[in-house]
């Protein structure tokens, strides 16, 4: 192992000592001075963080990522924190609750972040606290990887070289002199490229890296796959591994984006479309004969089919079911308006709280376009695993609107995959300002 990491394994138990005093010292001001209640506070901190495995965090984890883990372990901590106070009969305000739980939020939340920024300044300045690592492997995944290293020197990784036995004059030598300058450059992590690697080469990595005590990875053939995760499962001692883990099949998961859901979409309706919905739909009664509303059956979760709303924006046309395009001449004047700053989508608000809607998700396509890409786009359908959304983070990223080409359908679905297999209670939040920045920014393909 290298000196320069040689300190890494006192993070955690650092974190663990200061995050408790932290919650120990909160309590003690907002909640109790008892000090046997403290001690109780401090296990269930404990017992929760292990439970949902708040400290499994590395330093290739994004800030995004501690920053959800933290706020779901606050909840449901604070959540014990109100049973126990009314399992043993003791008097707590509700306002001194709420007072802990946002600045345990607020203060947790900081120190995160400022260690976070700290240590990736560090590294870069000093050169400190970082991993000797080498690939084994030339292909794209392997290129992509090198890069990170490089430009990325904030997580702490010092690239060596890669082994390739084909044609590569970048190369640092074969797979088999690997061996030799792993165990001479005292290399930390060693990163296989299972794609050039026979089962047999494999085995032997493995065992080299077993005895001279170095981490190895893999890099999966992918071929193509956009998941990102694979995860490792027994059924007894058989190994099993998963294509992907869905952070929205945790019902706890899925009860704070429902409540997050209701919530935002009460909202919505009570202070904007109570009074936009008269307005708006005198005017487009006024452009067009027909309804204010336009609804449309469209696929949701597992595909099964609901009506999706939105203010009429063409007029009455037998061609719903193909997309608008870039002057369409269906959109009426008041639709040419309501579709660029998205307006039109705000009856899907009801969607949302009816349940058939989340307020960000895949967009919802047309069943035609289900039929088109279903069984020619790589994973497309995985996008019904989870509830459609108004918004989504493959439309934040320039994916919305009419589907030109191949790469704009194909794109759309990595993000959405990328969106479902990443979900977050932050990265909602992320989504949700970039649409409004997208609305006041204007969009090219918002037509």
């Amino acid at each position: 192992m290298s000196k320069n990491v040689g300190y890494s394994n006192l993070i955690r138990p650092t974190l663990y000592v200061i995050d408790l005093l932290i919650i120990s010292t909160l309590s003690y001001f907002f909640l109790t001075e008892n000090i046997v209640d403290i001690s109780f506070f401090v296990v269930f901190w404990f017992a929760i963080s292990i439970l949902y495995s708040f400290y499994e965090v590395y330093r290739f984890t994004k800030i995004v990522k501690i920053v959800s883990l933290l706020l779901q372990q606050i909840i449901l901590y604070t959540l014990v924190i109100l049973s126990y106070f009314y399992l043993t009969h003791k008097d707590i305000a509700l306002e001194s609750i709420s007072d802990y739980f946002f600045l345990l939020l607020f203060v947790l939340t900081a120190w995160r972040i400022i260690l976070f920024v700290v240590f990736r300044k560090y590294r870069i300045i000093t050169g400190s606290n970082y991993k000797r690592v080498v690939i084994i492997g030339a292909n794209q995944s392997t290129k992509k990887l090198q890069d990170f290293f490089n430009f990325q020197p904030g997580y702490g990784y010092k690239f060596e070289g890669f082994f390739t036995d084909l044609n590569d004059v970048n190369k640092s030598g074969s797979v088999k002199d690997s061996f030799n300058f792993i165990e001479a450059n005292q290399i930390d992590e060693v990163y296989c490229s299972l794609k050039e690697l026979s089962n047999s080469t494999v085995k032997q990595f493995i065992e080299f890296c077993d005895v001279k005590m170095k981490t190895l990875k893999f890099i999966p053939d992918n071929k193509g796959l956009f998941a990102k995760n694979l995860y490792l499962n027994y059924y007894d001692i058989t190994p099993i591994l998963s294509l992907r883990e869905i952070p929205l099949d945790d019902p706890f998961k899925k009860a704070i984006k429902r409540t997050f859901d209701i919530v935002f979409a009460l909202i919505i309706i009570c202070f904007v479309l109570s009074w936009l919905i008269p307005i708006l739909g005198l005017i487009i009664v006024l452009e067009s004969k027909g309804p204010i509303f336009f609804q449309q059956n469209r696929p949701g979760i597992k595909e099964k089919g609901f009506l999706c709303y939105k203010f009429r924006s063409m007029a009455i046309n037998s061609r719903s079911e193909e997309s608008a395009t870039r002057n369409d001449s269906r959109v009426t004047r008041v639709g040419k308006f309501i579709r660029r700053t998205s307006i039109d989508e705000l009856p899907q608000f009801f969607n949302v709280l009816f349940g058939s809607m989340s307020v960000v998700g895949p967009r919802p396509h047309l069943w035609k376009q289900n039929e088109m890409y279903g069984t020619k786009i790589s994973k497309y359908m995985v996008r019904h695993v989870v509830k459609p959304g108004v918004t989504g983070l493959a439309q934040v990223r320039g994916y919305r609107g009419e589907i030109e080409t191949r790469d704009d359908i194909v794109n759309r679905t990595k993000y959405d995959i990328f969106y479902i297999e990443n979900w977050s209670l932050l990265l909602d939040f992320n989504i949700i300002a970039q649409t409004v920045l997208n609305i006041f920014k204007g969009e090219d393909k918002a037509y």
